[in-house]
C-alpha cells in the first residue's frame, strides 16, 4: 500500500486518493503556463468532479501555487461553475423577456412540483438540477427551456411530466 497516492486534500485522510486527482494533476500540468490556465484548469475539473467543492478548489489553488481566495473568486464569479452537485440532467428555463411573458414562471412553477425542488435545486437522487437562465436566444420559441444541450420551445406546464418521463427512461 505504500506505493499509492495518499489523499492530501482533507486533513487527517488515510485513504486512498480519488484517481479523479490524477486527472486534474493533468489538466494543471497541461495548462498552467497559459494566460487564462485558471478559466480552462476550472472548468475541465469541474467535467471531472461534476462540481468544484472546496477541496478541489483548495487542491487547483496548490497546484498552480496560487491563493484559494483568487480560485474561489473564479468559481462564485462565472455562473458556469457550480460549487454543490448537480444532477445528471440540468433544467434550464428562459426567463428572458419573451419567455417570462409567455409563461416561463408557470414552467418554473410545474418543474418545482414535479421534482419537489425550488429553482437551484437537485433532486435527492442527482438526476435533475433546475435552474432558470437568461435569454438563450430563441425568443421565436418562447417559452424555451434546455435539458443539458437538448432544447424545447413552446412549451406549456402540461408537457413538463412528459419532458421528465424522457430523461427517466434513460436511467
Amino acid at each position: 500500500m505504500s506505493d499509492e497516492k495518499k489523499c492530501i486534500t482533507c486533513p487527517g485522510c488515510d485513504g486512498a486518493r480519488d484517481p479523479k486527482y490524477d486527472e486534474v494533476d493533468k489538466v494543471i500540468a497541461k495548462y498552467r503556463n497559459l494566460e487564462g490556465a485558471l478559466i480552462m484548469i476550472l472548468h475541465q475539473t469541474q467535467e471531472i468532479f461534476g462540481y468544484l467543492p472546496e477541496d478541489v478548489q483548495r487542491y487547483v489553488a496548490k497546484g498552480l501555487s496560487i491563493p484559494l481566495a483568487d480560485v474561489y473568486g473564479v468559481t462564485t464569479f462565472y455562473s458556469y461553475f457550480s460549487l454543490t452537485p448537480r444532477g445528471k440532467y440540468r433544467i434550464a428555463v428562459c426567463m428572458g423577456t419573451a419567455c417570462y411573458v409567455r409563461g416561463a414562471g408557470s414552467l418554473v412553477s410545474a418543474f418545482e412540483k414535479e421534482l419537489a425542488v425550488k429553482v437551484g435545486g437537485t433532486t435527492p437522487d442527482r438526476l435533475f438540477t433546475l435552474e432558470v437562465s437568461r435569454c438563450i436566444g430563441a425568443c421565436g420559441l418562447a417559452p424555451v427551456l434546455t435539458v443539458n444541450e437538448d432544447v424545447y420551445g413552446n412549451i406549456g406546464p402540461e408537457r413538463v411530466s412528459g419532458i421528465l418521463a424522457k430523461y427517466r427512461d434513460r436511467q
